[in-house]
């Protein structure tokens, strides 16, 4: 990846906050004029350090109240099960982030349903049919202190 300067820090973070930002906005933000503000822009972008745009749902407007993180043991950890495993819970629409993990746990699933019926039907109809699964765990988050902030641009 190309070595980030200044100008690019400041891009990445100000389309992290908007990134609906028109290239004139975004370019009195970090004061470059439009052209070379798009230039670098389009830069980043072929250098894999935005990878897409996005729109963040309010998830309780959408009708899903409940988040909750699953924590996943394999029965084992065979080639086979993890990558069967993995295109499982890559297709089932509520899990909204899965992390491999360190530690006692295999997975950490994200998955946002609608009360804690959803998350039943959840469990009954998704992820237990998931081949590979040892043990299920689950927290359900009671409120989110801190939400999808800006990634820090070291």
């Amino acid at each position: 990846m190309k070595a980030l300067d200044q100008i690019d820090r400041k891009i990445l973070m100000a389309l992290q906050a908007d990134g609906r930002l028109t290239n004139q906005a975004l370019a009195d933000l970090v004061g470059l004029s439009p052209s070379p503000c798009l230039k670098r822009v389009r830069s980043l972008e072929e250098a894999g350090y935005i990878r897409a745009y996005t729109a963040e749902l309010d998830r309780k407007a959408c009708g899903l109240s409940v988040t909750a993180f699953v924590r996943i043991r394999l029965k084992d950890h065979s080639t086979a099960t993890v990558a069967l495993f993995e295109q499982k819970i890559a297709a089932i629409d509520e899990v909204i982030e899965c992390h491999l993990m360190s530690g006692g746990e295999d997975y950490l699933l994200e998955v946002v349903v609608a009360g804690h019926d959803g998350y039943e039907r959840f469990m009954r109809e998704q992820l237990h049919g998931v081949p590979g699964i040892g043990a299920i765990e689950t927290n359900f988050s009671i409120s989110a202190i801190k939400h999808r902030s800006p990634c820090p641009i070291p």
